[in-house]
């Protein structure tokens, strides 16, 4: 399964300044629960964001002006490259799309699912999450949170074309 994995805010901003502009107690969550034991895409600013491989998970780096080598971590120069290692070198586990902008926008194609952590608040970015067509998808509400910044836990399901 190749799944895309984000939090976004109701003006769709995932990031400022090269970081996410929120903190919320146990949001990420659900990041962990569904990445963990699978396989995680990012781009080389998201990866020098977090500054190391995830772990327990398998970090793919898309990157064509850096190298990044490190236990559970590779580098390569495209997203479909990446898909095509994952599937190749670790079949039975899932793929994640986890940002930043470039991968969310090239692999929303490609994604079956879309699991999306809508924060419930309008925060100031300079990134974004591209719009999508709903209508392709089959939208289930997983997981509602209060709290100082609402959020939900949504997953989006591509319908049979």
């Amino acid at each position: 399964m190749i799944g895309l994995i984000v939090a976004y805010t109701k003006n769709r901003v995932i990031g400022n300044k090269g970081a996410i502009p929120w903190r919320i107690k146990g949001e990420q969550r659900r990041f962990r629960e569904l990445t963990t034991g699978n396989v995680v895409i990012m781009g080389r600013k998201s990866y020098e964001e977090i500054g190391r491989p995830l772990p327990n998970r398998f970090t793919i780096v898309v990157s064509r002006t850096a190298k990044f080598e490190a236990e559970n971590c590779v580098t390569v120069p495209t997203l479909n490259d990446a898909i095509e290692y994952a599937k190749k070198n670790r079949p039975d586990e899932n793929i994640y799309l986890s940002g930043g902008a470039g991968i969310y926008k090239e692999g929303l194609p490609l994604a079956e699912k879309l699991f999306i952590t809508e924060v419930d608040a309008v925060i100031e970015g300079d990134t974004f999450f591209p719009e999508f067509d709903e209508s392709k998808y089959e939208k289930t509400v997983d997981e509602e949170v209060d709290g100082e910044i609402p959020y939900a836990y949504v997953t989006y399901t591509k319908k049979e074309d």
